[in-house]
């Protein structure tokens, strides 16, 4: 990660020595989020306490809606390789351990992208330095304090003590954060102490495994991806793509240790969960490799979003003790919905309320996350209760309804913002879609690559993009056509940066009421009509 500055005793771009928006940590999260602001002309500071990214390898990889939102920005290519658009899972899932058939149904939510932690980091830091973000390593926050005005700051750098003051300073800190602690913001949940938890990247002899999975003596054959629960605990084993696979386990009953976790010990906690020995070596390759005991876990969410000129994104936000990432993959979504929102209010564009609205939104989304994640525990805990509640929940998993209810609750899609407006589909996230416009075939997804607000029309007339006539300054307004068996579900639609439904029409020509509905929301979000 490329450090632009090296101390100091503040930051150029203000007579003043102030700068509009610091961002405190220089994890996926804040890095989205000084892209994001970046884009929209706002020329962002980033402050990471440590002088390069961790080796150790952390998340696998991506889940949910929070995939096509990265290809709104036009970052699905540089993590995948591909050039898109993202294709949902439509086959297998799990749900706390349990299958998730997904091949019934109309159309899967559930997105996967098997990427490393280390590469969303990289791809990541090189956007919002392009986009002109200054990234600081090795610069820790000591101290904060607000005023009417600014947030101040105290860092500790490479170069020594120095002072900071920003409009606005973002905490996306992680879980420990200090920006959290520093704005005296509570961080309320449950602690789980009665579990441990072991992951290691391994190799294991070439006849134990087949495309049906891991072929255990005396366990059978687990299958990827697909935790074998037991007495003991519960086993996974993971042949990620393009990486030595990976195996976890978590016991009920601790068995913990002094020394630091070795391939040993993982083999040993391996056969008190399987009651079957597995052969673990050490994998192949320059690594980094995963080797990491974890006793219990939190979840938690902070009692507040914003405090005045300071904002909680990402982990420093709220954590999950349960499996699928949903911390990285929300987190990168609060930054997405603070970024347009805080270049705004920094533009002087911003309506009244827009940047309260981040804290009620994603704290909407974190509540609605907390249900997931703690729903997995109840449904993993042990026990022979649990056992019965496992066999009822697995044959309701038989149903296409509740498939679809579980399916929407992993990825994210059942998320509906409380936005005002009579059309159904308004405070839903918008699916892409492939358009005929002016200027040749376009995605939906390509049109909001610029994070700026679009009016879409797919009415005969483009009545709607003529009373959107003179928004052209904050918004795209864009008339197109689509095939009929797209079926969007509206003819028209106001879409925010975040491509969530501000306003949406399904009459063939909106009548006045419409119309004037649509200028109300406008205004609302964008300050035009």
């Amino acid at each position: 990660m490329a450090v632009n500055v090296e101390g100091g005793t503040g930051v150029g771009g203000n007579a003043d020595n102030r700068v509009d928006v610091v961002i405190i940590g220089g994890g996926p999260t804040g890095l989205m989020l000084a892209a994001e602001v970046a884009l929209l002309g706002v020329r962002p500071v980033v402050l990471e306490r440590l002088p390069e990214p961790g080796g150790e390898p952390r998340a696998n990889g991506l889940v949910g809606q929070v995939v096509p939102a990265l290809d709104r920005r036009g970052l699905f290519e540089a993590l995948t390789g591909s050039a898109g658009p993202p294709q949902p899972n439509s086959a297998y899932f799990t749900f706390a351990g349990l299958p998730l058939d997904l091949s019934g149904l109309p159309e899967s939510p559930v997105y996967t992208v098997a990427v490393p932690q280390a590469r969303i980091v990289q791809v990541l830091a090189a956007r919002a330095l392009e986009l002109g973000a200054e990234i600081r390593t090795g610069h820790e926050v000591t101290g904060l304090t607000q005023r009417e005005d600014r947030v101040e700051l105290e860092v500790s750098g490479p170069a020594g003590p120095y002072r900071l003051a920003a409009r606005y300073a973002v905490g996306a800190d992680g879980a420990h954060s200090a920006t959290r602690k520093l704005s005296g913001i509570g961080f309320t949940g449950i602690t789980y102490d009665r579990s441990v938890s072991r992951h290691a990247h391994v190799s294991v002899p070439a006849q134990w495994v087949g495309p049906e999975g891991l072929r255990v003596p005396g366990a059978g054959t687990i299958a990827p991806f697909l935790p074998r629960r037991t007495e003991r605990g519960s086993f996974n084993w993971a042949p990620l793509p393009g990486r030595p696979p990976l195996v976890a386990t978590v016991e009920w009953e601790p068995v913990e240790g002094d020394e630091p976790m070795s391939l040993s010990e993982m083999a040993a906690s391996i056969g008190r969960v399987l009651g079957a020995e597995v052969p673990v070596a050490a994998p192949e390759g320059p690594g980094p490799f995963v080797l990491r005991r974890l006793t219990g876990g939190n979840t938690r969410v902070a009692d507040r979003f914003r405090d005045r000129r300071v904002f909680l994104i990402g982990d420093a936000a709220h954590v999950y003790a349960s499996g699928g990432g949903p911390g990285l993959n929300s987190g990168l979504q609060d930054a997405i919905n603070l970024g347009w929102k805080l270049a705004a209010q920094l533009a002087g564009t911003a309506p009244e309320g827009l940047l309260d609205s981040y804290a009620a939104e994603r704290t909407a989304a974190a509540r609605r996350t907390l249900v997931y994640a703690q729903a997995q525990a109840a449904v993993q805990a042990p026990g022979s209760d649990v056992d019965a509640l496992r066999t009822l929940f697995g044959e309701l998993l038989q149903d296409q309804g509740a498939i679809q209810r579980v399916a929407d609750l992993i990825a994210g899609s059942d998320l509906r913002y409380d936005l005002g407006g009579s059309h159904p589909l308004v405070g839903t996230h918008a699916r892409d879609l492939a358009l005929s416009a002016q200027g040749g075939p376009v995605r939906l997804a390509e049109l909001t690559r610029a994070a700026r607000p679009v009016l879409l029309d797919l009415t005969a007339t483009a009545e709607v993009a003529k009373a959107g006539a003179g928004w052209s300054e904050r918004m795209d307004v864009v008339a197109a056509r689509t095939e009929p068996s797209a079926r969007p579900g509206y003819t028209a639609a106001l879409i925010r940066p975040d491509s969530f439904v501000a306003w949406a029409t399904s009459a063939p020509v909106p009548d006045a009421a419409e119309i004037e509905e649509l200028r109300a929301a406008a205004g609302r979000w964008f300050g035009v009509g």
